[in-house]
């Protein structure tokens, strides 16, 4: 299958996991987040970063990760609290995600999108051992930010 990360440009020529906690990764797990669309993955990043800075050049990362069943684990929407869109809920979402990550129970952690109802996001784990194997960077691509998402007059 193939998942999509919006960066900028710099960070578009390898796979690289920062460790830095997110929604459903505490600090020091080493975890790429995807999107299942490149516009998914475009309302994630804007909601993310609270804002997009044009002056940056930005490209997609077209990610494939081999379509074998026993690679995916997935949290069901209904298994959350009615909060979990929230900020307040992080603590729950990285004790979902930490659970994941430390057990290496699979090399994805497909998780429901917080912004879009019924779409998914994609957690990678880069130190999985099938990561090298089964994930590789098909290419990146320049992205074109609309204006009117950035500057909505």
């Amino acid at each position: 299958m193939e998942v999509f990360r919006i960066v900028k440009k710099d960070f578009a020529a390898n796979l690289y996991a920062s460790g830095r906690a997110n929604r459903w990764n505490v600090d020091d797990q080493f975890v790429i987040y995807t999107g299942g669309s490149r516009s998914l993955s475009t309302l994630e990043l804007i909601v993310h970063k609270n804002a997009i800075e044009p002056t940056f050049k930005y490209q997609v990362m077209i990610i494939s990760i081999a379509d074998e069943e026993e690679l995916f684990t997935s949290v069901l929407q209904a298994d959350l609290s009615k909060s979990w869109r929230t900020m307040t809920a992080y603590p729950e979402l990285q004790n979902i995600g930490s659970k994941w990550y430390q057990s290496n129970q699979s090399l994805v952690l497909k998780v429901p999108s917080a912004v879009i109802t019924k779409e998914y996001n994609y957690i990678i784990n880069t130190r999985h051992a099938d990561f090298a194997a089964k994930v590789s960077l098909v290419r990146s691509e320049d992205y074109f930010w609309d204006n009117r998402l950035l500057d909505p007059k």
